[in-house]
């Protein structure tokens, strides 16, 4: 992948030379300044809970790694929180024992657009700042969602990438989804934009079956038997789900199928698809760097649980990355708008080929 560098020398004389500042001033000064930025904390004094969907999955162990990366450099504390099982009811219990440690902030990759809300209420109510990444909440309960792609980005690239496979891609096509859950809200909504975008300008597609492996291996690779099994005229599987994709694949393999036989396509990390790219099971497959991704997530919390606001139109310039912008909650389809409330979206995603999946690395 490419190296991770941040900027910290920079960023390190910048606080310094802030901290001399405040130590010039009296609070007579500062009150009547009336100026609200980072807090007197230490950094070291920051601690923010990183949640993934599940832990043991390479998808959310590569954001844990920028997670982490940025937090040592810093000087901030992250803890990795998580289970196997990514249920409701595990990620409600991580959030409550966030809230009773006495973390400032809590950073998370959510399995429900609405089965946290009351968890996330009662750390709002705490205090805890509450940022997402990777799959969000109701956007009345977090401030920023850091976000790999709007449903109009993710959703045509997931159809894009079948159909460039396809010798005829305006012809008739049998295509099944295949994917974790049918009430994940980042995976459904992508493929509720992509079935827009095949209804307008792949109208022949018939799109035969909807599948959920609930981010289980063992049930995603027998789904995916199953699915060649039943629909053996079937042109392309897309799935949009770092377990079901690389299940996908290997139920073909095991059934002797290659990517000239059934095309495969979807999101997981290049690490957990090499295999199947080199040995010709399928011939590509997408996603963003998660490290990076991972990285802004703890960033943006650490930066509102140091005291700062950010509101939507605001700007911040993250060490070691670019710089980035807080939009509005309407670039992911919402209604609830309010101006301490919005959207980051990762700047770039990436289709990995034979040709450059070995220069990544998550």
């Amino acid at each position: 992948m490419k190296k991770f560098k941040l900027r910290f020398l920079a960023f390190g004389m910048m606080l310094l030379i802030v901290a001399l500042a405040a130590c010039s001033s009296n609070d007579g000064d500062a009150a009547a300044d009336g100026e609200s930025g980072s807090s007197d904390s230490d950094a070291s004094d920051i601690e923010v809970v990183f949640i993934p969907k599940m832990t043991g999955n390479a998808f959310f162990e590569s954001g844990n790694d920028g997670a982490q990366a940025m937090a040592e450099e810093i000087g901030f504390n992250v803890k990795y929180d998580g289970t196997p099982e990514g249920t409701v009811a595990n990620q409600v219990q991580i959030i409550n024992s966030a809230v009773s440690s006495g973390a400032d902030a809590i950073a998370i990759s959510s399995v429900s657009s609405d089965g946290l809300n009351q968890a996330l209420q009662k750390a709002l109510d705490a205090g805890v700042e509450v940022v997402t990444w990777d799959s969000d909440v109701d956007p009345e309960y977090r401030s920023v969602y850091v976000n790999q792609g709007t449903p109009e980005i993710l959703g045509a690239m997931l159809v894009d990438m079948a159909a460039e496979q396809m010798d005829d891609p305006d012809g008739e096509q049998q295509v099944a989804w295949f994917y974790s859950s049918p009430t994940v809200p980042d995976q459904n909504s992508w493929v509720d934009y992509a079935e827009k975008y095949i209804a307008d300008k792949y109208p022949n597609w018939e799109v035969v079956t909807k599948q959920f492996g609930e981010g289980d291996e063992q049930k995603s690779l027998q789904i995916g038997e199953s699915i060649i099994e039943s629909y053996p005229d079937l042109d392309a599987v897309i799935a949009p789900d770092s377990t079901a994709l690389p299940a996908m694949a290997q139920a073909a393999e095991n059934k002797g199928l290659s990517a000239e036989d059934l095309i495969i396509t979807g999101f997981a990390s290049p690490n957990s698809m090499r295999q199947f790219i080199e040995n010709g099971t399928i011939i590509n497959h997408g996603l963003w760097d998660v490290t990076d991704q991972g990285a802004l997530a703890v960033y943006i919390a650490y930066h509102l649980a140091s005291g700062n606001e950010m509101k939507v139109g605001d700007t911040l310039e993250v060490p070691g990355m670019a710089e980035v912008e807080m939009e509005p909650n309407s670039v992911q389809g919402y209604d609830y708008e309010a101006e301490d409330s919005g959207i980051i979206v990762l700047p770039e995603r990436i289709v990995f080929t034979e040709e450059n999946t070995n220069d990544y690395d998550f």
